[in-house]
């Protein structure tokens, strides 16, 4: 088992979903977790309680759709564990509309949470990673950043814009031992597919398109992440790295 005894994680959107596997996974890896969370109150306690005794663990409420927020979670983080080792940026939405219908807000809503709240919190993270010269930051992408997706194309383009962010950063902060790499997986189960998952027919359809045939659990997203926040990953920086059960394939 991966080790991460010592280590101070932050996951962003960490009480459901993809976000709570990888906080459930860093805990079991030993690593001291601040997670954020919106409108979950009662899923962030669930897991606070779960795992009281074991590691560090406090969750943060947090708008992320305003900076202040997230620059005060950022502070109370370094008040309240002293630094961050690992960034993961997990939190987001996915909403669909066809581009005529689109309106100006809806594009605005999807870039300020799943394009915008990665910049700053790596922005707020950096600083203190850059003095200690070690960093991880893991970037949650999709299989919608690399192919696109009709129907859902102001997601796919903040999820695109989140690999070029990560192949932006991976140059600029490995001076500073710093890696930024990215997870992009394909369909997962969680709370934000539950409702497209729930027709019989679509979620057949949707299986038999992925070579592997079944759709990915949060757990099977969480495991590439802890793996790139692991010295097991060292050496990898400015990597994509897909999750999809090979539906696609792509360098």
């Amino acid at each position: 088992m991966i080790s991460l005894k010592n280590k101070i994680v932050l996951v962003t959107g960490g009480s459901r979903g993809i976000g709570r596997a990888c906080v459930e996974l860093f805990l079991t890896a030993g690593a001291d977790i601040s997670f954020t969370y919106k409108s979950g109150k009662k899923e962030a306690e669930e897991i606070v309680s779960k795992y009281k005794g074991t590691s560090k663990l406090k969750s943060y409420k947090t708008d992320i759709s305003l900076q202040k927020e997230i620059e005060n979670t950022v502070k109370n983080i370094l008040n309240d564990f002293g630094r961050i080792d690992v960034l993961v940026n997990n939190a987001g939405i996915w909403k669909e509309a066809a581009i005529e219908n689109m309106s100006k807000e809806e594009w605005d809503e999807m870039m300020n949470i799943n394009l915008t709240s990665s910049f700053l919190f790596t922005k707020y993270v950096v600083p203190g990673m850059k003095q200690n010269k070690s960093g991880k930051i893991i970037n949650i992408s999709s299989t919608a950043g690399q192919r696109g997706e009709s129907f859902h194309s102001h997601y796919a383009a903040s999820k695109g814009a989140i690999i070029s962010f990560t192949k932006s950063l991976a140059p600029e902060l490995g001076e500073f031992n710093i890696t930024v790499n990215c997870v992009a997986p394909g369909w997962v189960v969680t709370d934000m597919t539950q409702e497209a998952l729930s027709d019989n027919e679509t979620n057949i359809n949707i299986q038999n398109d992925i070579p592997l045939k079944k759709i990915a659990k949060p757990e099977e997203i969480a495991g590439p992440v802890i793996f790139l926040a692991s010295d097991l990953a060292s050496h990898i920086t400015g990597e994509i790295l897909n999750v999809n059960g090979g539906s696609v394939l792509c360098g």
